[in-house]
């Protein structure tokens, strides 16, 4: 008996890439924070095969947080405007990964705050936490909060 399907869904990342030679980033900064959206059958596979375009454009993602599907988001509280639907939507549709915002950081920097998809101010995000230990490894897999 054939297993169904399960259906493409889309996934707000957030990626921390580091520096490596001919990434395009500029050259005063020590790596950036990719927004991403990123269709998936599972969160998982969303961050399998954001990290490989990522490495694929010469960028060298070190840690990728999960933030869940569109419902999930909003269950979470988040409020999400109706560009970030569309870029959303066009993941989804295109079955692709989305870059939405790049936020390159200095040395002394961590993830810019205000790169972060918000929460309502009196909610905790869901976030996956998903780590790459370097430009070469596979990212790792499971939910740790």
């Amino acid at each position: 008996m054939k297993q169904a399907k399960k259906p493409q869904q889309v996934y707000t990342l957030l990626v921390q890439v580091g520096r490596r030679p001919g990434d395009g980033l500029p050259d005063d900064c020590a790596g950036a924070g990719l927004l991403c959206y990123a269709s998936g059958v599972d969160e998982d596979e969303a961050v399998r095969e954001t990290v490989a375009i990522l490495r694929q454009a010469d960028l060298a993602p070190l840690d990728v947080t999960g933030y869940g599907t569109l419902a999930e988001r909003l269950a979470e509280g988040h409020e999400i405007d109706d560009e970030e639907r569309a870029l959303m939507q066009r993941a989804h549709d295109e079955n692709s990964v989305i870059v939405a915002q790049m936020t390159p950081f200095g040395p002394e920097e961590g993830l810019a705050g205000d790169l972060e998809p918000g929460p309502a101010p009196d909610r905790k995000p869901h976030k996956t936490p998903h780590k790459t230990p370097d430009a070469h490894a596979a990212p790792r897999r499971g939910r740790r909060h």
